[in-house]
């Protein structure tokens, strides 16, 4: 078995390496939807920027994520656009398939789905306004977000 430097192919619990204009970025792969393949890898990008690559990403996978997004991970692994650095034990706290929130099709509501069901809400809670947008981000926009801090409660 190749070490996590050395594979394209992503594994749950994968740590990957994203470079950015502002420095080195990491985002570790959580969830993989059966039932939704169409949105691909579920990646949780972990917070900070860094000049050069951590020796261990421990504790760095235990601190919490600065948001969820799909991300079409194996294409991006094979083009050399991200890294596998690592393989790490997922925190509990991101263990549980997390619930996303998109605009519905007749505004001002929202839909809020789990990755089983989904449900409409016309006014989102401020707990709700930090969860995860659902939407699968190329690797363009993704290193946009993390530069400028981006947040799901920026969404409105």
């Amino acid at each position: 078995m190749k070490p996590a430097s050395q594979r394209t192919r992503p594994r749950i619990g994968d740590v990957i390496e994203i470079g950015t204009p502002k420095g080195l970025a990491y985002a570790q792969y959580t969830h993989k939807h059966d039932e939704q393949p169409r949105y691909g890898a579920l990646i949780r990008v972990l917070p900070g920027l860094y000049k050069t690559r951590p020796v261990s990403f421990n504790d760095l996978v235990k601190r919490k994520e600065r948001f969820f997004v799909f991300f079409p991970l194996g294409a991006a692994c094979k083009r050399g656009i991200v890294t596998i650095v690592a393989n790490e034990v997922i925190p509990k706290s991101a263990c549980p398939f997390p619930t996303f929130r998109s605009r519905a099709t007749e505004r001002p509501s929202w839909e809020l789905w789990d990755g089983h069901r989904y449900w409409c809400v016309y006014k989102l809670t401020p707990e709700q306004r930090s969860l995860p947008i659902l939407a699968v981000w190329n690797d363009t926009l993704l290193i946009d977000r993390i530069v400028q801090g981006w947040s799901p409660a920026d969404e409105r």
